[in-house]
């Protein structure tokens, strides 16, 4: 709600830049897509990693 609230206010003061942040965030967004699938991916490897390294710990009962 606050992002629309903020487009709005940037409508009313800048119109021109408001249709093109509009037009342009949903191309941008598509863009870092790759990116937020990376970071998704490292983080879940990095998990398996840790999650490896703790399975003895785990199995003799300490935290």
């Amino acid at each position: 709600m606050l992002t629309f609230l903020l487009w709005i206010f940037l409508f009313i003061v800048c119109w021109p830049l408001a249709i093109a942040a509009l037009i342009l965030y949903p191309i941008i967004w598509l863009l870092l897509l790759p990116f937020r699938l990376l970071g998704f991916a490292v983080n879940l490897s990095f998990d398996l990693v840790r999650n490896l390294f703790m399975l003895p710990f785990r199995l003799v009962g300490m935290k």
